[in-house]
């Protein structure tokens, strides 16, 4: 049987039909993003950034001043939702009636626990691991149904799970234990991508629980020691998740913006 092959006008068709859907992908004008702890910090500074691409963000955070505060920083078309990340039932519940989007940003985390393991308190312990990865695989489970085609989830882990320091042990597991399951994901999800941003140290309100003191002291002392000569700041990070909806070719990935904290 011989086999027909295109004539040259449909392979172009075909091909500029299949760069038209590239190009659709990649933009983010009137795409509906969910930004779960998208209230301060890291997630504030996506919404501030889609919202310049034309996109319009659900902020969704267990403060319901910060929400409001965000979505008035924010402007454009954001919307905002309180909503307890420690809760399966409010979790199942605002996906059901969000409605279809295009890509879920988890962000949500609270202040780190650093302790040595001796002087450990193992409630906090695993409290931590409640909000930043059971929480995200609850999010990810109940979002799957409403995300669009061409859609992405991207995850937040950090540097700690690939160079802990003393008294990091918590934070450390919870980083490594984030990757694995951004990778495990992307296999079994696709061809919804899934992929994580992986920061350094960075100026958010992670570290409100220090003395203001304190906390420059540590940016400045981190800051010296980094190749780039400082910490890094919430916008910087913020266009690496951009770039992650964007590119439509990158899934399993954890792209590390750090200032070089990991050759150091």
């Amino acid at each position: 049987m011989i086999e027909q092959q295109q004539s040259p006008a449909r392979k172009a068709v075909s091909m500029t039909k299949k760069n038209l859907q590239i190009e659709n992908e990649a933009t983010l004008s009137n795409k509906r993003i969910a930004l779960l702890g998208g209230s301060s910090g890291i997630g504030l500074a996506v919404a501030q950034q889609v919202v310049e691409q034309g996109a319009h963000p659900i902020i969704a955070s267990s403060n319901a001043e910060r929400v409001q505060k965000a979505v008035a920083s924010v402007g454009g078309n954001a919307e905002g939702h309180t909503l307890d990340l420690y809760d399966e039932a409010s979790i199942q519940c605002f996906f059901r009636e969000l409605g279809a989007f295009d890509h879920l940003v988890y962000t949500a985390g609270d202040t780190l626990q650093i302790q040595e393991i001796g002087a450990m308190d193992l409630k906090k312990a695993r409290g931590a691991f409640e909000l930043r990865f059971w929480s995200a695989l609850a999010a990810i489970k109940y979002a799957i149904p409403n995300i669009k085609k061409g859609g992405s989830i991207i995850l937040t882990t950090g540097i700690a799970g690939d160079r802990p320091h003393k008294a990091w042990t918590v934070a450390a597991a919870g980083c490594g234990a984030l990757v694995s399951l951004t990778r495990a994901l992307a296999v079994e999800l696709a061809p919804i991508r899934v992929n994580a941003v992986s920061p350094g140290i960075v100026r958010t309100n992670l570290w409100q629980n220090m003395q203001d003191g304190d906390r420059e002291a540590m940016y400045e002392g981190v800051g010296k020691s980094l190749l780039v000569g400082r910490v890094g700041e919430a916008q910087e990070i913020a266009r690496a998740y951009l770039f992650l909806m964007q590119e439509g070719y990158s899934t399993g990935q954890v792209v590390v913006v750090d200032g070089g904290g990991l050759l150091v």
